[in-house]
């Protein structure tokens, strides 16, 4: 595979900071020695998680959103290799994949202007590819009975993550999606926006629940769109925070009924955290507590597949602040699991 660079020991000990008396998480976390075949080298291996980047951000691009979701990737691996070694983190089970990159391609990409169909069309096309690497790599991991963590890039890679998991696991699958949008927007070229809607017309998406939709930026067509289809459920941040009609915690196990009877995969967009750098940044959302119990919430399910954290984009000022956060669900997921 071309455009996944591979997490090395040597990468590993130049982000590493040590320090007498202290053992840091990174200090334990596997990497692969060489790559050959994704599932034939991680098949036998003692871990559980397979974590793993997306840097790019030509989805979003292509949805004409906010770009910067290639940096988190980055932002987040530093952080997290550095936390605390203790009896509350099990870095020995979990394996460091790499990070997809396409720093060649989205350069040429985003200088493209949007507002031309053919230019648009390009950027969309690209995104293809991007879908191919991400379906590859999550199937890998699946088939071989671990479960992806993935981290990064726009929400285009929830369709990846879908389609991976339904053809390692030879049937439709089902995802909660903790998100201020519905992204099940029309198929008219891959983005952002359709990663579910393109899954579900596709054969690899059954059962799925939006949790706390942003009523400002929900279209009354695609609020009609999903009340036809009975597998979509969705509530909305308003009904939960603002008028006070529903409680986080009902609604929680609301979702969790709806997708937990199957294989179902857990979506975080930061869009939907309060005041988080992100591609469509928001100044209302759902505090960083509230999407921790979330993860913890779903987490703890058997039948969680995989987790995918996504939208953040990070600058030099907030590279620290969205790395902790998205170390934070890693691990809350992680304990959750394991426990």
């Amino acid at each position: 595979m071309n455009h996944l660079i591979v997490f090395t020991e040597k990468e590993k000990q130049q982000l590493l900071n040590k320090r007498k008396g202290e053992s840091k998480f990174g200090e334990h976390i596997q990497v692969l020695p060489n790559l050959t075949n994704i599932y034939d080298d991680i098949v036998n291996l003692d871990v559980d998680y397979v974590l793993f980047g997306i840097a790019e951000d030509v989805g979003v691009y292509g949805n004409f959103g906010q770009t910067g979701t290639y940096k988190t990737w980055e932002a987040t691996i530093k952080i997290l290799l550095n936390i605390q070694n203790n009896d509350f983190t099990t870095p020995k089970r979990i394996l460091i994949l790499g990070c997809l990159m396409y720093n060649e391609q989205r350069e040429t990409l985003l200088a493209l202007d949007r507002s031309k169909k053919k230019e648009l069309s390009k950027i969309r096309n690209f995104v293809n590819t991007i879908d191919k690497d991400v379906t590859q790599i999550v199937a890998s991991i699946v088939k071989a009975k671990k479960i992806p963590i993935v981290i990064g890039g726009g929400h285009n890679n929830a369709y990846g993550n879908l389609k991976g998991s339904a053809l390692a696991l030879n049937k439709r699958i089902n995802v909660v999606n903790f998100d201020a949008h519905s992204d099940f927007r029309a198929e008219e070229g891959r983005h952002s926006g359709n990663g579910f809607s393109y899954a579900y017309a596709e054969g690899f998406l059954k059962n799925y629940f939006v949790f706390g939709l942003h009523e400002n930026y929900t279209s009354d067509a695609l609020l009609k769109k999903m009340k036809k289809v009975k597998s979509i459920k969705y509530n909305t941040y308003e009904s939960i925070e603002v008028r006070n009609e529903v409680d986080f915690k009902p609604e929680m196990k609301s979702a969790l009924d709806h997708v937990s009877e199957s294989y179902f995969g857990i979506e975080i967009d930061c869009d939907a955290i309060e005041n988080i750098p992100s591609s469509a940044k928001s100044p209302s959302g759902f505090s960083v507590k509230q999407a921790r119990q979330f993860v913890n919430y779903f987490g703890k399910h058997k039948n969680v597949t995989y987790i995918h954290i996504c939208e953040a984009a990070p600058t030099k000022k907030t590279n620290t602040k969205v790395g902790k956060l998205i170390t934070y669900l890693i691990t809350d997921f992680i304990r959750a699991n394991g426990n």
